[in-house]
């Protein structure tokens, strides 16, 4: 292992950000970028971690091109490298992506990825990992969530009967973000007792096994009844969800397009405006730049309406 890999290697070993994959992926893609500088010509034996220069990410970012690699493979490993420059103090050695190029990641697409867990012989798999799919399917986790998932910790102490949302701790999640999610069925309700009764305490990684060897059962038992990717669960969640609170079907599956809401709540929002012209003599004028400057953002635009509603005496019907 020549200079630069080892410095990197020890880099990661010092700044743990991020979930244990978020690591791994970052530990092996600056492994993969210390070789690939050595390829393009850099003396990474002697090269130490400190050294890092803009013309190392345009050389790299030259070869990406040359392998023809997707915009959002480079943009990964961009990061990677914006990550090593800001450990190192820094950070102007890695520009932005437009700087480079590297064109906008696709982000919406017109092709469902929603998987459920109908028709799978759950009985054919452990006690461990069965639960921990029907959480991903019943509450939108990720697979490491719904591997590290301690009902008691989600609970705060309550019961399965009463609870109204569960929460998720930081250690689980992506990028270390904690949240809650609502608990609305009787389903989910006995799934969590289920969960309480298998693992007590404790999370739904056996006793005797580590994070990284239950990762292993969990893909090769998943994998023995047809399921790949377990991230298809936490699509059908999100669907159902959006279905529950818009009353429409999402846009992947038939729904009114994003652009075309975009254009009806824009309709909506002269109509707003118009209303609120005709009441300057009222305290609720005070709102109106605020709505004017956020008219795109109809969450909080709605919150704002709401709140007039109380200084302005001709109601507003959104």
């Amino acid at each position: 292992m020549n200079k630069l890999n080892y410095e990197l290697k020890n880099l990661c070993k010092r700044n743990h950000d991020g979930a244990f994959v978020t690591q791994k992926n970052r530990h092996n893609g600056l492994q993969l970028i210390a070789s690939q500088l050595e390829a393009v010509g850099f003396h990474t034996r002697v090269m130490s971690v400190h050294d890092l220069k803009g013309r190392h990410v345009n050389r790299l970012v030259s070869l990406w091109k040359q392998q023809a690699l997707s915009d959002a493979t480079m943009k990964n490993r961009l990061a990677m490298l914006r990550w090593w420059a800001e450990k190192i103090g820094n950070p102007g050695a890695v520009k932005t992506s437009e700087e480079y190029g590297i064109g906008r990641r696709q982000l919406v697409t017109n092709e469902s990825k929603a998987e459920t867990l109908a028709g799978k012989d759950l009985s054919m798999i452990s006690p461990w990992v069965a639960l921990s799919l029907r959480l991903q399917e019943a509450f939108g986790l990720r697979r490491e969530e719904s591997m590290k998932f301690r009902v008691s910790w989600a609970l705060k102490g309550q019961s399965p009967d009463s609870i109204s949302t569960i929460r998720l701790k930081p250690s689980w999640t992506k990028g270390g973000r904690s949240r809650s999610i609502p608990v609305l069925t009787q389903e989910q309700r006995q799934l969590l007792a289920e969960v309480r009764q298998l693992a007590g305490s404790g999370s739904l990684i056996p006793p005797d096994r580590s994070y990284r060897v239950h990762l292993r059962v969990f893909e090769r038992e998943t994998a023995n009844i047809g399921i790949g990717h377990t991230h298809g669960l936490r699509h059908a969640y999100a669907q159902r969800r959006y279905e529950e609170l818009t009353g429409r079907k999402p846009p992947v599956l038939g729904g009114r397009s994003r652009r075309a809401m975009r254009r009806t709540n824009a309709g909506r929002m002269t109509r707003y405006e118009d209303r609120f012209q005709k009441s300057w003599d009222t305290p609720g004028f005070l709102l109106l730049p605020y709505i004017l400057e956020i008219k795109m953002n109809i969450n909080t635009h709605k919150k704002l309406i709401i709140l007039s509603s109380f200084f302005i005496s001709d109601k507003i019907n959104y």
